[in-house]
């Protein structure tokens, strides 16, 4: 049970990293910095904005989940 969740995490832990990338930066951190806050908001979020974020909260949820359960099975098998 316990390499269930363990591969289980690294497959969303791996999906988060990617998910995160692929988000547009919202300004004022580091992608301004270097030029990346050039292009203008045109006002609120697309429809594929809001399904990456839905998207990336639901893959967070199950890598914690499964942060919660490995914790609970090591502890438990110790």
């Amino acid at each position: 049970m316990a390499i269930t969740f363990t591969v289980l995490l690294m497959i969303t832990s791996m999906l988060l990293i990617v998910l995160v990338l692929l988000h547009k930066g919202r300004g004022g951190g580091l992608s301004d910095m270097f030029g990346g806050g050039v292009s203008s908001g045109l006002g609120g979020s697309s429809v594929a904005e809001r399904n990456l974020d839905r998207i990336t909260v639901g893959i967070g949820l199950i890598w914690f989940a499964c942060i919660i359960a490995l914790g609970l099975l090591l502890r438990s098998g110790s």
